[in-house]
């Protein structure tokens, strides 16, 4: 999803369009980039957010059929995205990239192996940009949600609590289901100019 936008309060005048591509395919990613940038002129910010849960196994358990799968979507997806959006940000002098990770690539999850792996290394991959790039202008963040109801992430809590979803939410700080809304708060601001000092480096936060 590409925003271009400049400013975090015309988050409301976002324009985008709508691509069907296989993100762990670079001649994919690659043409979607053209086109977004063919289309708007330059592409100022990007929001990579990958995501399959994989199979819900113990570590040993996980086929390599699901592990391959897991982490060329939710890992290798995400680094093909930045590779072709920075290679474009650097071009144009600047940009703004934030990656959609998850509260699994900072702790561990039971029977989410490929899942926390996966979106372990998109934290450390954010980090890794974040310090290359910031001298070209292009700022590099990670978004690291904690529960936010989705039908995917409704599935994986009756999954684990055999259907009483309550034991589940009162594990979360805010007693609470998060709201897409409230991610896509979030990276706006990130990609805009009210956060023009921020970028993802060596920092645990």
């Amino acid at each position: 999803m590409w925003l271009p936008v400049k400013t975090y309060y015309l988050a409301d005048r976002i324009r985008s369009t709508f691509a069907h591509i296989q993100v762990r395919e670079a001649n994919d990613v690659e043409a979607l980039t053209k086109s977004a940038v063919d289309r708007y002129g330059r592409l100022d910010c990007a929001f990579n957010n990958a995501r399959v849960r994989g199979a819900m196994v113990p570590t040993a358990g996980c086929t390599e059929e699901d592990w391959d799968q897991t982490v060329d979507i939710d890992l290798n997806g995400v680094w093909l995205c930045m590779k072709y959006e920075i290679l474009e940000m650097l071009k144009q002098g600047g940009g703004a990239i934030v990656n959609n990770a998850s509260a699994a690539g900072v702790v561990g999850f039971q029977m989410h192996a490929a899942y926390c792996a996966s979106k372990g290394g998109v934290v450390q991959l954010t980090r890794t940009a974040a310090l290359e790039y910031a001298r070209s202008g292009i700022r590099v963040n990670v978004v690291c949600p904690a529960p936010i109801r989705t039908e995917m992430a409704e599935e994986t809590v009756r999954l684990l609590t055999n259907g009483v979803e309550a034991q589940f939410i009162g594990q979360i700080p805010m007693n609470r289901w998060g709201g897409a809304d409230e991610v896509a708060d979030a990276v706006v601001w990130l990609c805009s100019d009210a956060a023009s000092f921020v970028t993802r480096s060596r920092d645990a936060g």
